[in-house]
């Protein structure tokens, strides 16, 4: 599967957050995006990368950025990851792998020898209108921060 490219315009997509609010596409253009995206909540290398984006929330938003969380959790998965840590960013709930293939972020992964289907930790960086401007796919998850903002 292919992920996005740089200079493509974000997907268009409808989907439910970890309050089952239904968050589209369209929602995120005006601001500079962040989506990123994580194999399940809870993990240690997800909640390490969460935490990091969390705690440095401010410093984000400042330098004008929206930070958007992905993984195919379900709705009640999502709420207790973002309830346990605090997040003050939305998690999208991606049950039917609808956002995760229009990124390009699902296929097949290898752990222990065994082959299996799953997202790919990986970030995509928009620009106010909604243009793919950065990808990140190797993910630092204890110093994400540094690298979204220190390209």
């Amino acid at each position: 599967m292919n992920t996005l490219n740089i200079g493509d315009k974000m997907p268009s997509f409808e989907c439910l957050d970890e309050n089952e609010n239904i968050l589209k596409s369209e929602d995120f253009i005006g601001k500079k995006t962040i989506f990123f995206f994580y194999p399940r909540a809870n993990t240690p290398g997800c909640t390490a990368e969460a935490c990091n984006l969390s705690e440095n929330y401010n410093k984000l938003t400042d330098s004008g950025y929206q930070i958007i969380g992905v993984s195919c959790d379900k709705p009640k998965s999502q709420k207790n990851f973002s309830t346990k840590f605090g997040f003050p960013f939305p998690l999208l709930a991606d049950t039917d792998q609808t956002v995760v293939k229009l990124f390009g972020v699902w296929g097949i992964k290898k752990m222990y020898g065994r082959e299996y289907e799953g997202i790919y930790r990986m970030t995509f960086i928009f620009n106010e209108n909604g243009i793919l401007e950065r990808v990140i796919d190797k993910v630092n998850t204890k110093d994400h921060t540094n690298q979204i903002l220190n390209n």
